[in-house]
């Protein structure tokens, strides 16, 4: 594995960091959890790009799965990654799984494009859309291991380190579980 994966308890827009990801809604214009504190915290900046990005090639939305970067504005970090995840339902498990998987890795091509070196996560769907956190952590840590691995070259070659920056000791603790049933060490 070329960049490690690390786990923070904390505040995801005071992360200094290349790329913050934000688990943002379609419209990308802002919203409430960590979407709305991205977007609070990086200021007019991040709204204005994403206003030009929803006139231009994301008019309908940005689709669940789909990942876009802008500038980070007033955020510690250079940009902002808006990924889109997707609302928990069980009874479509698997296609929605696959939807979020692929959040990690639309998330990670977007910042190895920018150049990116250290990239910082949220729980993304663990909140508001539902997703049990356990699951969640399990398809966020293994898709993002699966791709520093190899399974995409483009997407984890220059990467250094893969943040997941949790909100509450509670969400930590999950993630830490989950790190060690997958992997057994630290990563």
């Amino acid at each position: 594995m070329v960049a490690r994966i690390t786990l923070v308890e904390g505040d995801i827009t005071e992360q200094p960091v290349d790329v913050v990801v934000n688990a943002a809604n379609s419209s990308l214009l802002g919203g409430g959890g960590v979407d709305g504190a991205i977007h609070r915290k990086g200021g007019p900046q991040v709204l204005e790009e994403c206003r030009r990005l929803r006139a231009s090639h994301w008019g309908k939305g940005l689709p669940t799965g789909r990942a876009v970067a802008t500038t980070a504005g007033r955020l510690p970090a250079r940009w902002v990654v808006h990924t889109v995840g997707p609302v928990y339902r069980a009874e479509e498990y698997e296609e929605r799984a696959e939807l979020l998987a692929s959040c990690y890795r639309e998330s990670l091509r977007a910042a190895a494009g920018l150049g990116a070196r250290t990239v910082a996560f949220p729980a993304v769907s663990a909140g508001i859309y539902g997703w049990p956190p356990a699951d969640a952590a399990r398809i966020a840590l293994g898709t993002v291991a699966e791709v520093l691995d190899g399974g995409d070259a483009e997407a984890g070659a220059e990467l250094a380190e893969v943040r997941f920056v949790l909100f509450g000791s509670e969400m930590y603790g999950v993630f830490e579980r989950a790190r060690r049933e997958l992997f057994g060490r630290e990563v």
